[in-house]
């Protein structure tokens, strides 16, 4: 269990986050949404390390986060940043590679090849492998990275806005191969997400945040109503259910703005 205690983070007099406890359970899709600028993103630094703690703690497994560990960590993590504008010269099959950083010899095995491979079939871009990285579009940069995250082993996975490039089908590919991942290798796992209603289709329990507090926890069909919504964006919307009974949401325009 991941575990937050009263976590409050700030970048020199600007407040991010205040107060912040919660529990994340192994094999479970915790997916964070909120509006821009609310600490997101700074909390997943945190969580990782690269961002010291303004006060409260945050513990895994019975070991809490501390400078002097940080290396070791940080090994439990597999995590993906926002920024995918690598220029890098190094092959696809190279760059996911690179996710055994920390095992890989002068030579590289057999296995950590094979790996590779399979990461990058499970994701439908192995027709990629000879492509040098920075020729790829942003979308199928975002799917290599996650390739290269999964063959971390990591305890812990965080995506900070994964999909942000992907059209359609590669958006829930990569989120279906995340899921299932997440229960068959017992992760935490934490996504930042702006597309609600993929959220609500993935998440076993949304953080829901707002200038830097959480205004609410648990599972989409019982987080996300209108109201809430409307509160975090100022927006009016009508909330329906797919026929697995999961909320979707239904944007709808202002009369002010059709006037």
């Amino acid at each position: 269990m991941l575990e937050l205690d009263k976590l409050s983070l700030a970048i020199g007099k600007q407040s991010l986050v205040r107060e912040l406890s919660l529990q994340l359970q192994p094999g479970q899709l915790h997916v964070i949404i909120g509006p821009n600028g609310t600490g997101k993103t700074s909390l997943l630094r945190a969580l990782f390390g690269e961002l010291p703690l303004q006060q409260g703690e945050i513990r895994f497994g019975g070991h809490a986060l501390s400078r002097r560990h940080g290396a070791s960590w940080r090994r439990q993590f597999g995590y993906m940043p926002q920024n995918t504008q690598l220029e890098l010269e190094l092959s696809v099959l190279e760059v996911v590679v690179l996710g055994r950083l920390d095992s890989l010899s002068m030579r590289l095995s057999d296995d950590d090849i094979l790996a590779a491979l399979s990461a990058l079939q499970a994701l439908g871009i192995a027709h990629l492998a000879d492509r040098a990285m920075h020729s790829l579009s942003g979308g199928q940069r975002q799917m290599v990275l996650f390739a290269q995250v999964l063959l971390r082993d990591p305890q812990i996975m965080m995506l900070d806005e994964p999909v942000s490039a992907l059209d359609l089908q590669h958006q829930l590919q990569l989120m279906e191969h995340l899921h299932h991942q997440t229960r068959a290798k017992n992760w935490v796992s934490l996504v930042v997400l702006h597309d609600l209603n993929l959220a609500a289709q993935f998440a076993d329990r949304l953080i829901v945040l707002a200038g830097g507090t959480l205004q609410a926890f648990g599972p989409p069909a019982e987080v996300l109503d209108a109201g809430l919504i409307h509160r975090l964006y100022s927006v009016p919307v009508d909330i329906h259910r797919d026929r697995d009974g999961k909320p979707y949401i239904r944007t709808l325009r202002q009369a002010s703005l059709c006037a």
